[in-house]
């Protein structure tokens, strides 16, 4: 039908990814989720700056995605405990690109300790590089997220919560030893999506989208411990039989900073293999603990 709205549009993959116009900036862009959104990027054709503390991660990621190609990727040296961190970080990406097409906020950090002597830094870091980053590195980015943003062609922030924010877990969790918890590591991820719905508010008549992924387990350093330590009960409680995997998280990011998701703000996308689903959590836990019993 020559009048449909379709006949309107191209709907071709080469028209709804394309990313060879993107310039990125993924913070913690030196390993575990944040690399593979950078290699993501730059395996399609984007230029993309990563940022962390240190710099042999840095370069060695660098050097990694450059030989990848067909994109670039180029690295500066931050520190986003603060808000002069942020701001510092925002100045040097201002001095190397005149626009940004998508913000990866995905600089995080988790701490585990007895609930009864949980150190009052281990509330002050986490809320400080799970929360207050983002808002200040969004804050100060706007200007290049600004530039050239349309209706069509919004600008993107993508937040990286987790799926801890969305469940609870009072001890261990996978990401601390056992008679410990991550308390203030949830809480600030809770906030990050919160503060992700308070953005896309803010952001979407500007044509800047701001959405927030909760990832479940997937290799990184943050859940290294986890892998090591408990890999069978965390694998067990994947119905999909595995945790996730760079593919699965990169083709998210990637759907997130392209055409395709032009009309969506202020979403949470939960990408976790179906672990939370009712019914089933309950059900494999029953069996790894009756496993457990016979050992």
């Amino acid at each position: 039908m020559a009048g449909h709205h379709a006949a309107q549009d191209d709907l071709s993959v080469k028209s709804l990814f394309s990313f060879d116009e993107h310039v990125v900036l993924v913070t913690g862009g030196a390993t575990g989720l944040g690399e593979m959104a950078a290699q993501a990027y730059v395996q399609n054709g984007a230029r993309v700056l990563i940022a962390s503390r240190k710099e042999s991660e840095l370069i060695k990621t660098s050097e990694r995605l450059n030989k990848l190609g067909p994109g670039r990727c180029e690295y500066i040296v931050a520190d986003l405990k603060d808000k002069k961190g942020c701001v510092d970080l925002c100045s040097q990406v201002k001095a190397r690109v005149d626009r940004l097409t998508v913000l990866v906020n995905n600089t995080g950090v988790t701490w585990g300790a007895d609930y009864y002597d949980f150190p009052e830094s281990g509330w002050d870091k986490l809320m400080a590089l799970n929360v207050k980053s983002i808002f200040y590195m969004t804050v100060e980015l706007e200007p290049l997220l600004l530039k050239g943003a349309t209706p069509d062609t919004p600008s993107r922030v993508i937040n990286i919560a987790s799926m801890v924010s969305c469940i609870c877990y009072t001890e261990g969790g996978g990401l601390s030893p056992p008679g410990t918890g991550t308390f203030s590591y949830g809480p600030s991820k809770a906030a990050c999506i919160h503060l992700t719905k308070m953005q896309a508010s803010k952001l979407a008549p500007r044509n800047i989208m701001v959405n927030v992924i909760c990832p479940g387990v997937f290799p990184s350093r943050m859940t290294n411990f986890g892998l090591q330590k408990f890999k069978d009960a965390l694998v067990a409680n994947q119905p999909t039989g595995r945790i996730g995997k760079p593919s699965d998280f990169g083709g998210l990011v990637l759907f997130l900073g392209s055409k395709a998701s032009a009309h969506m703000t202020g979403n949470v996308i939960e990408i976790d293999g179906g672990a939370t689903l009712s019914g089933w959590r309950g059900k494999r836990e029953a069996e790894v603990k009756a496993k457990e019993s016979k050992l």
